[in-house]
Formats: C-alpha cells, structure tokens, sequence
C-alpha cells in the first residue's frame, strides 16, 4: 500500500434541485481531479438536489436518485411501505474506479432542521470500508460533531474518514452570531484539526460552495501533526493534494490512542470494537 494518496476535494454552488446539472458539473470536476493525478474525488453532501426539503421535487428526486449511482454520490433514497409513507435517508457511497459500489452509509445524527425529512441509520455501527486507497470510513455534515462515530470506524481500522457536507454559516443561530459571526467556520476549522489528532487519522472534508453570505466552502484534506495539508475558501473549484499517510504512523507512535483503546482494561464506561 503507497504512503501517499493524491486526493480532491470538489465544492461548487450546487443548484437546488436540478439533479442532471449537478451531475453534469460533477462529473466534469471528477474527470479535472483525474487529470491532475488525484485517485479519488469526494463530492459534497447534497450535491445532486442541495439542501431545500420543503420543496416537492426534493422528494420526487430523492425517489429517482439511483440512476445518478455510477459516480460518487450523496444522495436520498427511499422506501416505500404499504402502510406508510416513504422513508428518505441520506446516503453516501464509496464507488470503485470501476464503478462498483465498495460501501454506503447512512447519516447517523441528524441535524435539527433535517430531522422532520430524514430518517437516522440509529443503531447500526459504524463500519470502515475496505478501497484502493486504504480502509476508508465515511461520516456526513453534523457526524462530525460526535467524537464517538470516529471511535468506531477508528476501532473498525479506518485510516481515513471522507465527511461529505453542506454546511452553512446559517446553521448559527442569531444568538450564537452576535458572540461570533464566523462562528461555525470556526466550529470546522478547530473539529477537524482536533479530530485528525484526537483519532490519528486523515480527513477528506468537502463541503458545498457558493457566495460567502451563505455559504461556508473550506473543504479540506486534514492529518494529525500538520493541519490541513490542503484547503478552500468559498470559492468553486477542486483542490488536488497528496495524503501522506506515514503522518499516520508517526502519530500513532507518539500518542497511541489507537493502542489505548484496543486494551481490555480500557476505562470508559463505553467501549468502541468492530464487534
């Protein structure tokens, strides 16, 4: 397995529910990450429909989303009961070079204004994925606030966790911004920094793009000791940057969490195994 894995991260200012444009637009960023060497390419959550529930054809799209299922793709998926009504959740893949789906997630933790339109994976585990660039773990947006969900892919063995995101500066309430009007890019800047250090793991954060005033951007590819290696403002684009995942490796020598929490005798209350 190669020490160093050249990644993108692709943000732009994704239409509301135009679903071919977006995938268009996609497409066009995979193949500009592919000419500069990048072997894989992370999308942002959302990045076929944007984030607008309230508005029908947001459903109608989510009901038709698998035919767009032949790139990296963050998409709503539905099921339809008898005797219910359609359950959508919000669902990230991890699709080979090859086009096979390798693994999916569903969102976990829900982000408040979400949580009358999607359904959470609840109990299930968190489980890494086995790739061409390593044993991956994959989280969505809010995910990120939890500690507890990069323990379990950290304790499944993933060495990398690719967060696809639409976050916004409208996720702080009035009264959070009047402490701090950046304050949720402050909430990513410090997180994924502590996160990469706290799990000794690499992170590949995409988030959507678009006008500052409502959109935060600052995708980025994040290791332990160094920071971002790799970062946007709000801009539209991708940004192509080497992993160097022997940083792996000298965290871990130097910290050992990863060994601490493998012990038998480990002293919190809850314990995180692939089990």
């Amino acid at each position: 397995m190669a020490s160093t894995r050249r990644v993108a991260v692709i943000q732009w200012h994704i239409k509301d529910v135009e679903a071919e444009q977006n995938h268009a637009t996609a497409c066009n960023y995979i193949r500009q990450s592919a000419a500069e060497g990048a072997e894989l390419a992370v999308l942002p959550e959302y990045h076929l429909s944007g984030m607008v529930p309230n508005d029908p054809r947001w459903a109608i799209q989510a009901a038709d989303s698998a035919k767009f299922a032949s790139y990296p793709e963050r998409s709503l998926r539905s099921r339809r009961d008898r005797m219910e009504p359609p359950i959508f959740y919000n669902t990230a893949y991890f699709i080979s070079n090859d086009g096979s789906i390798l693994g999916s997630y569903i969102k976990k933790n829900i982000w408040h204004p979400e949580r009358p339109h999607l359904t959470s994976s609840g109990l299930d585990r968190h489980v890494a994925i086995d790739t061409p660039i390593g044993r991956v773990g994959m989280l969505i947006c809010w995910d990120l606030a939890f500690p507890e969900a990069f323990r379990e892919l950290i304790a499944d063995g993933a060495d990398i966790v690719i967060i696809p995101t639409y976050w916004t500066p409208h996720d702080a309430s009035a009264d959070c911004i009047k402490y701090n009007p950046n304050t949720e890019g402050l909430f990513l800047e410090t997180t994924l920094t502590a996160r990469a250090f706290e799990n000794t793991c690499g992170i590949i954060f995409c988030n959507a793009a678009g006008p500052s005033e409502d959109f935060l951007g600052l995708s980025q590819i994040t290791l332990p000791l160094v920071g971002p290696v790799a970062k946007m403002g709000s801009e539209e684009g991708i940004c192509v940057a080497d992993m160097d995942l022997k940083v792996l490796e000298v965290a871990e020598k130097n910290y050992k969490v990863r060994q601490d929490i493998k012990k038998d005798d480990w002293h919190y209350v809850y314990r995180h195994s692939s089990k």
